[in-house]
């Protein structure tokens, strides 16, 4: 939006020409997304606990997480509002991929929404059923899903990139949709997954994000992408801005939600900050990419699998309790210390994904 009016007062002063300028825009967009967290965040904590939405807490957890039963949840919304203000602010509203990534984000916020309500107001301890869950985040990962494929015009579009490899791309066609849809409800469900630690989810968000964005400036500036040998997709250098917003209102809201947390984001935040990775792999054309940066994630989900899947078949549980953060806090290990080392197990991730641009 402000894009328009800096490019009207260009005409006048030529200082304001500085906006055009994609890299500038992008760190607008993450201060405007921090500031706003800021100023936002202390009232909203307050209004939180003068309305008692506070957090359950499993009974059969370690016994440290009973200290946070009461803590303030439904924080998401405070993530959304700053992604979503500044998204729209400072990103070129007229690029179909900003609004394809702004109705998922928003669509799977909505689908936490309501499941903490029921949680929280209505004191439903189930929330929205699993089935009603994944039939509403179907439906939403489903519709971006064919609107990027009806809107692709080149066939990099619908291929699935390996990476590490120069020119190995795996021809997808109508089969991409699916891909699409897997990566959508796949990560969103995997965030949630990790979102049981004080700042374990949000972090490795950012970082993740924040990678994401460098993927999506270089894929749609067409110099670097021929220079760095990987395919030039137009119009993706505008997720950049998506992606800084949700850096900036990733960090604001650690502001709070660092150990010991003021607030949890809920289900509102972790399935739309999901969604909202996967989108933008998409979009950008590194889903395989993804799923080596968002490691932390993967692992996270994979340990639920695993967990169930065992009990299931032989009675026995192969890890303490899942998600795996919960196995090493039963192992002994402080909270602080689970959290830290996951932050650096996804630094690490996300430089190996990085390497990719170079390494092929």
């Amino acid at each position: 939006m402000l894009l328009y009016l800096t490019q009207y007062l260009a005409q006048f002063e030529s200082g304001f020409n500085v906006f055009n300028y994609l890299t500038m825009r992008a760190i607008l967009g993450a201060l405007t997304a921090l500031l706003i967290s800021f100023i936002i965040g202390p009232r909203m904590i307050k209004r939180l606990q003068v309305n008692q939405l506070g957090q359950p807490v499993r009974d059969d957890g370690p016994e440290t997480h009973l200290l946070k039963a009461g803590t303030p949840t439904m924080g998401g919304t405070l993530i959304l509002a700053a992604i979503s203000i500044s998204t729209v602010l400072w990103a070129n509203l007229e690029n179909v991929y900003v609004w394809i990534v702004l109705f998922v984000t928003l669509s799977f916020g909505v689908i936490g929404y309501v499941d903490d309500y029921k949680k929280l107001i209505l004191q439903d301890p189930a929330g929205i059923s699993a089935k009603q869950k994944l039939f509403w985040q179907s439906t939403a990962a489903l519709i971006a899903a064919v609107a990027l494929y009806v809107t692709a015009t080149d066939d990099v579009q619908t291929s699935l990139l390996i990476p590490y490899f120069k020119d190995l791309a795996i021809p997808l066609g109508m089969f991409q949709v699916v891909v699409t849809y897997f990566f959508i409800v796949g990560f969103s469900n995997a965030v949630n997954l990790t979102d049981g630690l004080d700042g374990l989810a949000i972090m490795p968000t950012v970082l993740v994000g924040g990678a994401l964005g460098i993927f999506a400036y270089v894929t749609g500036n067409v110099n670097f992408s021929n220079y760095l040998g990987i395919p030039y997709v137009p119009g993706t250098g505008e997720i950049l801005v998506f992606c800084t917003a949700m850096a900036g209102a990733g960090l604001g809201f650690l502001w709070f939600n660092t150990y010991p947390a003021q607030v949890f984001m809920g289900d509102i935040g972790a399935l739309s900050l999901g969604a909202a990775l996967g989108a933008v792999a998409v979009v950008v054309r590194q889903e395989i990419v993804l799923a080596i940066m968002g490691g932390v994630f993967v692992v996270e989900t994979l340990s639920v699998i695993i967990q169930v899947a065992s009990f299931k078949l032989t009675g026995k549980r192969v890890f303490r309790m899942a998600p795996l953060h919960h196995h090493f806090e039963l192992k002994g290990w402080a909270e602080p210390k689970v959290i830290v080392r996951f932050w650096i197990i996804t630094v690490i991730l996300v430089l190996i994904g990085l390497a990719s641009l170079k390494i092929r």
